[in-house]
């Protein structure tokens, strides 16, 4: 079982290598090789940018770089039963409710999220914030966030379409229960 102690260290250098590198990754196999970084995919006041990718790392992980802006949030709480997530604070402050607590995630913040368990984010700040989020296994890669980003790019996104699309990439929607 993996902890937020065994990959706090690895996250770490991640995090300060993100910072020192900005704007080129390195891929390591058997020559390593200085690549551009990839596209930014953008979701309105969500942004991410791949580091790794299933496809490139053998579905071992997907790693991104994601920037909230002010009052940003994952419009739909949500599990997945295929992958557990850690998130790294690098800028700014995201507040993340995970099976009901609310775990605010500054920068040198980790957090784990075991498969299964319901969760969702919000930046409730003025200042925009990023962090650095693994996936383990890879099983998602960017072609899910490109199709969420296509869904929101005509405006109000039909919630149907949103639903499928997150069901087809093992992300299962919890809406929230009704207000008393």
């Amino acid at each position: 079982m993996l902890t937020v102690e065994m990959w706090a260290p690895a996250l770490q250098r991640t995090a300060y290598a993100l910072r020192c590198v900005r704007g080129t990754r390195l891929i390591q196999g058997s020559e390593e090789k200085e690549e551009p970084m990839p596209e930014l995919i953008d979701m309105g006041t969500l942004q991410l940018r791949f580091l790794h990718t299933k496809d490139e790392t053998g579905g071992s992980l997907d790693m991104f770089e994601m920037t909230l802006q002010p009052n940003a949030r994952m419009p739909v709480p949500h599990y997945h039963e295929n992958w557990d997530e850690i998130i790294y604070g690098l800028a700014g402050m995201t507040t993340w409710r995970i099976d009901g607590t609310e775990i605010n995630v500054a920068p040198g913040v980790s957090l784990f999220i075991k498969r299964g368990v319901v969760h969702g984010f919000t930046n409730n700040t003025a200042e925009p914030a990023t962090c650095l989020c693994t996936l383990t296994p890879g099983v998602l890669g960017p072609s899910y966030f490109k199709e969420i980003s296509a869904l929101l790019s005509g405006g109000a996104p039909d919630p149907a379409k949103m639903k499928s699309t997150m069901l087809r990439y093992g992300l299962i929607p919890v809406p929230p229960p009704p207000a008393a």
